[in-house]
Parts: C-alpha cells; structure tokens; sequence
C-alpha cells in the first residue's frame, strides 16, 4: 500500500473512530445518565441525535450501533497495517503471525466500506421515515464509509474482483486447520456475547422498557384493581402524585405500575390528577390531541363523589370509549346513580376542580403525560417497573410482608 493512501486511510478511520466515540458517549449518557445535557447535535425535533440513541433502532443484538461503528473503523486500521503487523518478531516469533492470510487489506477495507455503506443506507431510512430523527454525526459515519470503501479500491481491480478476492480469500483461510478452528472459537465466543447482551438488554435499556410496557399494554392491571377514592395505605407518609389522560397509552401504563406498587409496597398512597391534553378544557393545548378526554376525566371527579373514583379510573383506562353512552353503560356495572353521575359531571363544581387539577400540573411544569411527582420530583414519561418501585422504596415506600 503506498504510503499516501495508508495515511489517508488512517486519517479517515481514526475520524471514524473519533466520531464513534463520541456517539457511544452520548448513547451512554441518554440512556444511563438521567442528569445529562443535551448534546451539540440535538438542535430540533428533526436534527436530534439524542432522540435518536434513544430508541429501539440504536442498538443490534442488544449493541449499541456506536460501539459496532468503534469495532468498524478499529478493523479498517488494522487492515491498513496489517503487513506491518507481519513484521512484527520478538526474538524469532512472529506476534501476528496470523495475520500471514490476509493477503489483499486494500480489497478488504473496500469491500467492508461499501458494505457498511449498504447497511448505512437503510439505517438512514429507518431514520427518516420511521423514527422521523435524524443523527447528523451518525449520516457522516454514514458518508466516510463509502469514501473509504471507495479510496481503498485497488486501481487494478474493479469493485466485482474486489468483492470475489476478500471471499476467496477468507474461505482460502478456513482451509487451514488452524485457522478454521481460532474462526470457529471467535464465532463461537461472538454468539455467546450477542446471546446475552440480547436477552438482558444490559446495554440496551430503551429495548428492554419496551419489552416491559408491551406486557402492561395488555389489559390485564385488573390484577391489581381497588375500589374507593383512595389507593393506598390512608396514613402513608410518602404521598406520590401521578398526572394522566384517559387517552394516552403510556398513561394506562403508569395507571397499571402504580396500583401494582400499591399491591407490593406499604407507607405509600397514590394521588390522582386529571391532565387531559383535551383543548375544551385545557388552555394550554394549541392543538386538539385527545377529544373527549375532558369529559372522561369530569366523570371520574364525579364518580368520586359517590366514594369510587378508582374503579371509575381504571374502568376509563381499560376500555378505550368511543361515546358517552358507553361510559355511562359500564358506570352501571359499579354501582354508580347514572343520573347523579351525569348531572355532577356537568357541573360547574366538577369544571372547576379539573381547572384546579390542570393549573396544578403547569405551575410544576408538568406539560404532557404520563407524569409522576415523587417527594416533588417530578418525572414526566414512562419507566421501567423496578426502577419505579426502587424510587417508591428510596422515597419512604416500605415492601410488604
């Protein structure tokens, strides 16, 4: 390899890498850091790598895309040095004697540019038109892999050939009984390490909230329904806040969580708060997002005041209403006066208390749901089960016995 291309390629990799690390350190931070600013490329909705790290597609086999973008370019250097590597002897041995078959680097590093150029591309589309985020520092990555593929072609060599050369060459090694079995012991050792970071998530925490909200998506909070105005012990001490729509599904989610907690934790009550991001009775929605959710939360106010405001809660969260008259329907199923519900949730009492409870939410600066205020910090969103549970005990919640 002439000296001009071996330090351009160096260059170009240790960008790469460079560039790499610093998209693995704000995949860390977003997803494992929960004080962590706002990184430089996070500008808007759109250019948002931030957003973007913290979704299902930033990982693969449970792998942060970063650190197999770090193993990339760490393999592009070594194929630009590897016949210096050959070199390499102490006191007659070859230390990277190994390296003896990799006979082409040049067609290599071509083919693996184009490649992860290829695989970049749909990346770029999942980007666009499914996450709707665009990682700036992840499309450079993008473009520097295909000017690397294309800068390390061999002038003699068309990219067909150079394609036919690294397979011929790798299956030419696996000829060698040596190195079938390293190639079989390095493959056998990958599996086990994908296996495992795949079924734990340990490294992809926004896969494994995902797993878990899926499993409370499905109707079954019935499990831990209660009855009456209030959920949890009447003398708790450590008084929780959650603000939900009746609409949202990460709300029925957080409504699931919570009478869970209440089922395994003691010293603990929950406070419901009507946040409906409905604009007929919230005044800071610019846009209509869920209509009817004003309604729905006036008649759980008005069920409250026949003493079951939580089996109206969860009656509202199990069932997705599209009338009123199904509402009313299955009010009948708890023993509710109809009439009495109904003329309560028109009135001008129960308007005024949802106005109470939507000022309430903005003064602590809640703007969307789910949100939960645990000893006044506020977190708006969904989180995991256990981390939620681990918040509760820190915050006073004792375990059940």
């Amino acid at each position: 390899m002439k000296l001009s291309k071996r330090i351009t390629l160096t260059i170009l990799a240790l960008v790469g890498f460079i560039t790499s690390i610093k998209l693995s350190m704000i995949y860390i931070d977003v997803n494992f850091n929960p004080y962590a600013l706002s990184s430089f490329c996070s500008i808007n909705d759109l250019i948002d790598c931030d957003g973007v790290a913290k979704t299902v597609h930033s990982q693969f086999f449970g792998i942060p895309l970063a650190f197999w973008g770090l193993l990339l370019y760490f393999i592009f250097l070594f194929f630009v040095y590897v016949d210096k590597l050959q070199k390499i002897e102490i006191k007659g041995f070859k230390l990277f004697g190994f390296t003896e078959v990799f006979k082409n680097p040049e067609s290599y590093i071509c083919a693996l540019g184009i490649i992860a150029f290829a695989i970049s591309m749909s990346l770029a589309g999942l980007s666009i038109f499914e996450i709707h985020k665009i990682c700036i520092l992840c499309f450079f990555t993008y473009i520097l892999n295909l000017i690397i593929g294309l800068y390390a072609k061999p002038q003699e060599k068309n990219y067909l050939e150079v394609f036919k050369i690294s397979f011929i060459d790798f299956f030419e090694a696996l000829k060698i009984k040596k190195y079938l079995i390293s190639f079989v012991i390095v493959i056998l050792a990958a599996i086990s390490i994908l296996t495992y970071t795949t079924i734990t998530d340990i490294l992809a925490p926004q896969v494994k909230l995902q797993k878990e909200l899926k499993s409370y998506l499905t109707p079954k909070g019935k499990e831990y329904k209660v009855s009456g105005n209030i959920l949890g012990d009447k003398n708790a001490t450590l008084i929780v806040h959650e603000y939900t729509d009746y609409q949202c599904q990460f709300c029925f989610v957080l409504n699931t969580m919570t009478n869970r907690a209440i089922s395994e934790l003691s010293n603990i009550q929950i406070v419901h708060h009507n946040l409906p991001l409905d604009s007929e009775c919230n005044p800071n929605m610019e846009e209509q997002m869920h209509p009817g959710s004003c309604l729905m939360s006036k008649y759980a106010i008005a069920a409250g005041m026949q003493g079951k405001y939580w089996d109206m809660n969860n009656m509202l969260f199990d069932n997705q209403y599209e009338s009123e008259e199904a509402i009313l329907k299955d009010a009948k199923k708890l023993g509710l006066n109809i009439e009495k519900l109904k003329n309560d949730a028109y009135s001008q009492e129960i308007a005024t208390q949802l106005k109470k409870e939507i000022e309430e939410a903005t003064k602590f600066g809640i703007n969307g749901t789910p949100a939960i205020r645990i000893n006044m910090e506020t977190h708006i969103g969904i989180m995991p089960y256990e981390e939620l549970k681990e918040k509760l005990i820190k915050a006073g919640a004792k375990e059940r016995k």
